[in-house]
Order: C-alpha cells, then structure tokens, then sequence
C-alpha cells in the first residue's frame, strides 16, 4: 500500500537497569519525507534510533523498517538502511576517495562499481575538488559531508541521521542540510534526531516529540506552532512602565506577559486581536510603545510548552544514561 509508513514503531520498551529509556514509543514515518524526532537529553532518540536500525532489541513491542520486521528480518532491514550519526566514521589516514571506494568493496560491490559509485557521490555532493586528499585535511563539514555520504553507497530506502550537525558551525550545517534535501528529492526517507529545533523547522516534514521514552506530540511544524497559538509582542519606549503594560497585555489576551528588557510577549488564548486596539489601550493606560507585533511561536517555544525544558546542544559528556554522547561513542555504526 502506498500509503504504508517505511519506518514503524509499536509499543516499544527498553530499559537500562533500572532507566526506562523507552516506554511504549509510537512511531509511524511517510515514504519519501523527513521525519524529525525531537526531545530533551536522556528522551529516547538515539534507543528509537538504535532499535529502528537492528543495532540494539527492544524489551518489548515491534518494529518494521522498508517492510520487514527489525527483530525476526534484520538483514533485510540493513540491506535496506543508513545510519550516519554524531561521530564522523571515515579513516582520516585516506583521501575521500579512497574512503568511498573501501565502503563499496565492504559491500561486496565488484571493483569497477565501487570506483563508479564513489566518483558518483563525490561529484553530487560537491567533494569532488577535494577526492584525492587526506580527510584528516578536510573541515568540520566537509567529514561530515563525507560521512553522510558514505551511508548511501547502496542507495538505502531509510536513511537514519542521528544529530547529524552536532558541532558544527553555521555554514557546515547548511551544507548537510542541502545534502538531506537532495536525498529526499530522490526519493530517500530521513529519520533525523536533532537537539537543533531550527534544523527541524527547517527539514522536517513531519516532527515527532519523545519525553521520557514516549511521543508526547506529533505533526508538522506549523501544525505544533498553531496548536499554541501566536504571540503578541510589544517593545516599550520606557521599561518602566512594564508594570502597567502587563496589566493591559493580560486585559487583552487572557494571559500574564512574560517580560524581556524592554519587550513583553504574550500568547493570544483569546484568538486574534487587531493590533490597533492593543495600541489604544496602551495609550489609554499611559504606555508609549516602541513597536508591536504579532508573530508565529518558534518550534523552540512549542518545545519548551510541551516539555518544560530547553533542548541543550551541548551535552554533558559525564552522562552514561541512553541517549547521551557516552552511549553514542560506544555505539555501532551500520552502513
């Protein structure tokens, strides 16, 4: 059926002594599209992630990637998978070239498709100029780069990203995300763990947030964005009459403003308001206003809502729980 999801997850368990990293986890992915699974340190991605890929068994529940259960038909879910994650997994001591090449032939590719492919890959993903040089010369995107693509000398139907632009600057994480946008223009299904909420907002067709081993939302992002309603935001001329402001904002939208410096924001539990009339009682109540607005809540702002914590890139490396950069660096890598 065309409208069977390629990645599926039932009621999965698992628990490490005694921390329950999953607890029941929901998951359903559309063919062809980029599903970005969301969630604080410690939530359950990179356990989903590991199970989805035959890299650990769950306690209980199933589990079916590109048609084939992960538990009773591995083999079939690896010949049909990627998984490139936060550590890159090429030899430094290689060119890129030499690299790709040694993927293929560790697929069992014959000599000359293993060459064709790998010339093929570089080319598409603008690593072409820099083939025959050491990788240990290349930057932090371009590894990166290098490694994502390693991951899809077989041309995987699933493509598993986990935390994929992790340190990265800016620009290197620009060029990973056109890289997932042209694997999914041809076709590639992406599961992204991400603690990034804009690489989400930007890739994600779909965002499913996990807290505490368990889908606590799921939709797109607009969707997640609306279902909290917008904001209204007001930067005050004098911050000392953020008292009286307050007072008016929560007249008007039904809840108390939370005060930055000079501007206050408020989400409208009462619908829309014409920003004329936020004005007028402003003015009426002796607030002069630099500027008022009304804007869309950031995924960051629904995150937070929904889990009462920010997501923190930067993870504390004495960790040992699922999830964490420990588990991580101990983890096995499919190709």
């Amino acid at each position: 059926m065309p409208d069977e999801p390629i990645v599926l997850a039932e009621g999965l368990h698992k628990r490490f002594g005694a921390t329950r990293a999953l607890d029941g986890l929901d998951l359903a992915v559309t063919p062809g599209t980029v599903c970005g699974l969301l969630g604080p340190n410690g939530a359950g991605k990179t356990t989903a992630v590991r199970i989805l890929a035959t890299l650990a068994d769950a306690d209980s529940g199933r589990a079916r990637v590109a048609g084939y259960d992960v538990a009773d038909r591995p083999d079939e879910v690896r010949a049909r998978i990627g998984l490139a994650g936060q550590y890159a997994a090429v030899d430094e001591k290689l060119t890129g070239r030499g690299n790709l090449r040694m993927f293929g032939r560790l697929y069992h590719l014959p000599r000359r498709q293993a060459h064709r492919r790998a010339d093929e890959l570089l080319e598409r993903f603008g690593l072409m100029e820099a083939a025959d040089r050491q990788v240990q010369g290349y930057s932090g995107g371009m590894r990166r780069r290098l490694d994502l693509i390693t991951s899809l000398i077989l041309r995987p139907q699933v493509l598993f990203l986990d935390e994929p632009t992790t340190g990265l600057d800016p620009r290197s994480r620009g060029e990973i995300w056109d890289a997932v946008r042209a694997l999914v223009a041809d076709g590639t299904t992406v599961l992204l763990t991400t603690q990034y909420l804009e690489e989400a907002d930007r890739l994600a067709d779909d965002v499913v947030v996990i807290d505490h081993g368990r889908v606590i939302a799921g939709g797109t992002p607009d969707a997640l964005k609306s279902s909290i309603g917008d904001r209204l935001d007001v930067v005050l001329a004098d911050p000392a009459d953020a008292g009286e402001a307050a007072r008016v904002l929560a007249g008007i939208a039904g809840a108390h403003p939370a005060l930055d410096g000079a501007r206050l924001t408020v989400p409208l539990t009462r619908g829309a308001v014409r920003l004329a009339d936020v004005v007028r009682e402003l003015d009426r109540a002796g607030v002069t206003a630099d500027d008022v607005g009304l804007r869309r809540p950031t995924l960051d702002e629904v995150f937070l809502r929904l889990t009462g914590r920010d997501t923190d890139p930067d993870e504390d490396p004495d960790q040992t729980g699922p999830g964490t950069a420990a588990e991580r660096r101990e983890k096995e890598t499919v190709r």
